[in-house]
């Protein structure tokens, strides 16, 4: 398997490698138009807000959602490791309803997604946030490329050569169609200030109508605590050759405003900047 391969370019954004290699696939992806997707930047609340859909669509049953780890219970589209089935061999191979997992900007997301109309849940979180989170992600997830160092990870990040590019980019891509498609756009600071609130916008946009008992439920077990612990979601069961939670967990810490901890002055300044030009264009706002 290529460790640490450099991403290769899909349509000038960078993708990692071995994700790359089996775009064919991805690209002619045919969704259904009861599919619901789970689009982020990475680490942004991806497999938290996974989680909290298939517990829902699952009616707050969690012995239903142990029926597999939930990188089986909602696929990793453009996922594609040696050894391993792809993504879209594990989608195809499901009954609807299926959940769908993606990091894919809406430039590179399979044209069948919005020709179905089908729903999609974004979700979204402060760039400062992201980039200490990537940092540590790319250090374990050795299908990445290197991170480099601290400071060179941050230049490649501002300058959107991380793999899936610019943050910017995706967040406002997604921000622009969220009223013409079947967008419900969701904020991970949102969801650390007040989870039930954003539990029941879940439930509402899937057209689920449960009791304050399971809802009560439900946010029990997507706490960060919780979901730390629990070997359906921490992705504990993934190979160490893939992902080296020895090197830094998979769920660090799921706050908002630990980059205070991490960037320097002038690179919260080098930050700052970058914030103010790529956002100047948009009403997109963020909490920090």
């Amino acid at each position: 398997m290529a460790i640490r391969a450099p991403a290769k370019l899909v349509s000038g954004i960078p993708i990692l490698r071995c994700f790359a290699e089996n775009w064919e696939n991805v690209e002619v992806f045919q969704a259904r138009e009861e599919d619901l997707l789970i689009d982020t930047y990475p680490k942004s609340g991806t497999t938290w807000v996974s989680e909290i859909v298939d517990l829902i669509l699952c009616g707050g049953d969690t012995e239903k959602t142990r029926r597999g780890a939930i990188h089986e219970r909602v696929p990793f589209l453009e996922y594609a490791v040696p050894n391993m089935p792809t993504g879209t061999e594990l989608l195809n191979a499901l009954e609807s309803r299926r959940l769908i997992k993606s990091h894919l900007p809406v430039d590179l997301l399979p044209k069948s997604f919005l020709g179905k109309n089908c729903k999609i849940i974004y979700v979204a979180r402060n760039p400062k946030d992201v980039f200490i989170s990537y940092y540590h992600f790319y250090r374990m997830a050795t299908v990445h490329p290197e991170p480099g160092t601290f400071e060179e990870f941050l230049d490649e990040f501002i300058k959107g050569t991380v793999c899936y590019g610019s943050w910017s980019d995706h967040v406002k891509s997604w921000w622009k169609i969220r009223h013409q498609r079947n967008v419900l756009y969701l904020f991970y600071e949102d969801l650390l200030e007040d989870p039930k609130r954003e539990i029941r916008k879940v439930m509402k946009f899937v057209e689920k109508d449960l009791s304050e008992d399971v809802l009560d439920k439900i946010h029990q077990q997507t706490t960060f605590t919780a979901m730390k612990e629990n070997k359906m979601v921490n992705y504990s069961d993934i190979p160490t050759a893939i992902m080296d939670h020895t090197v830094s967990p998979f769920m660090r810490k799921g706050t908002c405003g630990d980059w205070k901890n991490q960037l320097t002055v002038s690179q919260n300044e080098i930050f700052d900047e970058y914030y103010k030009k790529e956002m100047s264009d948009t009403d997109l706002t963020f909490r920090f």
